[in-house]
């Protein structure tokens, strides 16, 4: 099995909305000194429901942060993909169901106060369309990254279920940290 020590020194995190990715960056910044990048920090402006930058800003901030020498980034952005993982050195794939994905939802929005990747200054909220997303736009694209997993030439791992995930977090000595 691919170790954390495998994945380098620039990490890209990939998976499903609400499957895990910020809170399992931020774990490996902590355990191995690298910069957590989540990308739905740099695609919305701080202090907003989740209003997009300007797609030039966005692209920018982007390419500066993949510039950089040490990261780990988590966010899909697949019209960025390509330039962050011509950088990566390694590479993960969560791939939680759907199901522990919507759960994971409602309680980031009805529960959690602070997590990890949430925009400044913003509190979520349950919306219709990120129920859609998460229940009918992800299943495809869960194929297409299973796809982009098989093809990959990175060090690379796929956690398929919750269980996985948590024997990664035990095996690699990662903690989950509360967010700030």
């Amino acid at each position: 099995m691919t170790t954390l020590a495998d994945l380098g020194p620039r990490i890209c995190v990939l998976g499903p909305s609400n499957s895990g990715k910020s809170t399992l960056a931020v774990a490996i910044a902590r355990h191995r000194q690298l910069q957590a990048v989540h990308l739905d920090q740099l695609f919305h402006l701080p202090h907003t429901d989740w209003q997009p930058r300007p797609e030039a800003d966005f692209l920018q901030l982007h390419a500066d942060a993949i510039a950089q020498e040490r990261w780990v980034m988590d966010g899909n952005y697949s019209r960025c993909l390509p330039a962050r993982l011509a950088r990566a050195t390694g590479f993960i794939l969560l791939d939680l169901p759907t199901r522990t994905s919507l759960l994971r939802y409602f309680r980031r929005s009805w529960f959690e106060r602070n997590r990890h990747g949430a925009l400044a200054g913003n509190q979520d909220t349950v919306k219709w369309a990120m129920l859609h997303h998460i229940t009918i736009v992800t299943p495809p694209h869960r194929r297409r990254y299973d796809q982009l997993f098989e093809g990959i030439a990175l060090p690379k791992l796929k956690l398929a279920n919750t269980r996985q995930l948590q024997r990664f977090y035990e095996t690699e000595g990662l903690a989950r940290e509360p967010a700030p």
